[in-house]
């Protein structure tokens, strides 16, 4: 199992996650000044954030000094394929959420999605790419589910609804197949998340652009300069600058371990909400963090180990 996408390590990878995952917190923070100073809706603040996010993207790319490839690219066929099947999951991904979310509130969408996610994953792993977990994983996995529960349910007042329920389970459906095809994707070292990422947010915003459209795509404002610095904000930093690390540090590690990883999108939320907005510091949002954390730095250590312990064996005396 090659551990590179374009010369890409794991350890390396596992720190692309980190800031992602880090990165996805402060989405929520920026959206809530976006709906505060604004009538926009969730559905055109996910197609703005998209759309923002390939133009930002296809920019950096046509800036980028040209270089002439080191390997052959793969045949157009399977790069359109890859777009196309990525784009349509995000899509999906982040539609069933907001769904999950207006119907069941965000504390129970959050848990069903992001709870359930991990292990979709461990399982399609399993399966699929023949990961296996191992006992500490299984430890870790339950350790970060654990402490999501506590976090975001700890304030107690949370509604279930079925219906947000099942949203709740398509939207982890849709995550957990994106982050498996690109681990699948990512074994032959061939890769180039750069590509995919670009053209994967422009289905995204195709696919958005209708229901944008119905929900209303210019929001009303007094604000319009301070909406728009904020919109941009979600367009580079959790967007363009997030998802490309994501789908490239997804190539190289394991997936169990990406989806883990990528829960420190609500402990960052947390912090900003507890350092930047003002909300108060409970023992449900000390225990919730300290447990996921927890689960992350074990999980980090043990695919580091993992990897060197490989190398070794195939090292030859």
């Amino acid at each position: 199992m090659s551990d590179a996408v374009l010369g890409l390590s794991v350890g390396r990878g596992l720190f692309y996650l980190i800031v992602a995952g880090t990165a996805w917190g402060t989405a929520g923070a920026a959206a809530a000044l976006v709906f505060r100073d604004s009538d926009m809706g969730p559905v055109s603040l996910s197609f703005w954030r998209c759309a923002g996010g390939f133009l930002l993207l296809l920019a950096a790319r046509l800036a980028r000094p040209r270089r002439a490839p080191a390997r052959a690219h793969a045949p157009l066929s399977r790069r359109v394929r890859r777009i196309v099947v990525t784009g349509v999951a995000l899509t999906v991904f982040q539609t069933a959420y907001f769904a999950a979310v207006q119907s069941t509130g965000l504390a129970v969408g959050t848990v069903v999605t992001m709870g359930s996610g991990p292990v979709l994953i461990a399982l399609g792993a399993r399966l699929a790419l023949g990961e296996r977990l191992g006992r500490g994983g299984v430890v870790a996995v339950v350790g970060a589910l654990a402490g999501l529960v506590v976090l975001v349910l700890g304030g107690g007042g949370a509604t279930v609804r079925p219906a947000g329920v099942a949203w709740g389970l398509l939207s982890a459906a849709a995550y957990a197949a994106m982050t498996l095809v690109t681990r699948w994707w990512g074994q032959d070292g061939g890769t180039d998340s750069s590509d995919t990422t670009v053209w994967s947010f422009a289905v995204v915003a195709l696919c958005l652009l209708p229901l944008a459209t119905a929900e209303g795509l210019v929001p009303h404002t007094a604000e319009p300069a301070r909406v728009g610095v904020h919109l941009l904000y979600i367009a580079a930093v959790p967007t363009a600058v997030a998802y490309t690390l994501y789908f490239a540090g997804a190539a190289v590690v394991r997936s169990a371990t990406v989806s883990v990883i990528t829960l420190l999108e609500p402990v960052s939320a947390a912090v900003i909400a507890v350092a930047l907005l003002g909300e108060e510091l409970t023992l449900a949002t000390v225990a919730g963090t300290v447990l996921m954390l927890a689960a992350v730095t074990g999980l980090a250590v043990a695919e580091t180990r993992s990897v060197v312990a490989a190398r070794r064996e195939a090292t030859p005396v």
